[in-house]
């Protein structure tokens, strides 16, 4: 009831729009959209042969409907026959250019697919309607021939909506606590994968919650252990850790604690985080917070894995299928 006279002026601009209740500012209105020049990598390399497991529900079937139709995959359906034949019909789509491999239950559609994978005729393996363990559990599984001696990590390449060079994370879905080795070939990946995107000299940081190693913060002294491995083992990228999220992503935040000269700080093309719960918060952080498109994949084995989820966009599913045929074309 006070006068606007008497209200003091930095409280004014709260009082000219009244606050809506319950509503959550710091969830961004943006929407995600798979970058233009992604795809346009995509297709300028073979175009590769994706077996989907379990293909015949909604949302697998509408994934690779897309990605055919983008010129960035060809499908080879692996699931019930009489299902995805349904589905295919539902989007007025003529599957009949592509195989179909008649398969009952997740089991069987998730062994078939990888075994395909493992066989060279097909180059990515991609989740359609089943269970991630039971995804998972097929490729890994020996028979199915993808395992290559490496580690399977998984990366997310993140977007911005306005564009710009992609960040890689590695590892936010996979891999709960990696250890250093897993870690070492998580690095070795997102490398490659930046180098495949366009970036000519990757700057790769190791995620702790300080800049200093503190024994009292095992992930600071594993983040300077491992940026001098990769110093020493992983040529033609610069490395830095450990380093907290500002210093990650924030030059002002270099500057102010006078790390000019770290040829990482402030300027990160790939993040490496400690564990499973940092990477998924960051990965999550960044497309609801920024509406950052996120791409993801799994490597270390004979093909990339696309591990597809309801909850993903659109524009989402759209990235991950462009990832992994830039990733199988990879030198």
């Amino acid at each position: 009831d006070l006068p606007h006279a008497a209200i003091p002026d930095f409280l004014c601009s709260y009082l000219k729009e009244p606050a809506v209740p319950n509503q959550n500012h710091f969830i961004s209105e943006a929407s995600p959209h798979c970058p233009a020049d992604l795809l346009e990598r995509a297709r300028s390399g073979t175009v590769p042969r994706v077996a989907i497991a379990r293909a015949g529900a909604p949302l697998p079937m509408q994934a690779a409907f897309e990605a055919t139709q983008a010129g960035i995959m060809i499908p080879i359906f692996v699931g019930e026959a009489a299902d995805i034949q349904a589905e295919a019909d539902k989007l007025q789509w003529d599957i009949s250019e592509f195989k179909v491999v008649d398969t009952v239950g997740e089991a069987e559609a998730g062994i078939t697919a990888a075994t395909l994978c493992g066989n060279g005729d097909a180059d990515v393996l991609m989740k359609g309607q089943l269970h991630t363990d039971v995804f998972m559990k097929s490729a890994l599984n020996r028979e199915a021939g993808l395992r290559i001696g490496a580690k399977f990590v998984h990366l997310f390449s993140m977007t911005h909506p306005k564009g710009g060079t992609p960040i890689v994370i590695s590892d936010a879905a996979v891999n709960v606590s990696p250890d250093l080795e897993t870690r070492q070939d998580a690095t070795r990946s997102v490398v490659k994968l930046l180098k495949a995107l366009g970036v000519e000299r990757p700057k790769v940081a190791f995620l702790s919650a300080t800049e200093v190693a503190i024994p009292a913060v095992p992930s600071s002294v594993e983040g300077a252990d491992l940026a001098k491995w990769a110093r020493d083992n992983v040529e033609g990228a610069d490395f830095a850790g450990p380093l907290a999220l500002d210093l990650i992503l924030s030059e002002k935040s270099r500057d102010i604690k006078g790390m000019q000269d770290d040829p990482v700080a402030g300027q990160a093309d790939g993040i490496i985080v400690p564990d499973i719960v940092s990477g998924n918060t960051l990965f999550k952080a960044m497309v609801y917070m920024t509406g950052a498109c996120s791409g993801g994949l799994v490597v270390g084995g004979k093909v990339p894995i696309l591990l597809t989820s309801r909850a993903d966009s659109a524009a989402a599913r759209m990235a991950s299928v462009a990832l992994a045929s830039v990733w199988s074309n990879a030198k």
